[in-house]
């Protein structure tokens, strides 16, 4: 559970500063910056979300085939 918690952290902190690299300002309607802020962070939680359950999953996948 540890570990998982870290991974999240890693991960959404890595996920906005890619998502950063993105003008998302283009997408939106003018004056939205808020709303592309947000878009931002939600989207980086997904990714983390995603990335932090593959990387679990192969773990336990790891250590189930080759019993460590």
């Amino acid at each position: 559970m540890r570990i998982e918690v870290c991974l999240y952290f890693f991960f959404t902190l890595m996920s906005v500063y890619i998502f950063n690299g993105v003008n998302f300002n283009q997408f939106m309607k003018k004056n939205k910056e808020m709303e592309a802020k947000l878009l931002v962070l939600s989207l980086s939680f997904g990714l983390s979300y995603l990335l932090t359950n593959f990387v679990m999953d192969f773990i336990s996948w790891f250590f189930k085939y080759f019993s460590l």
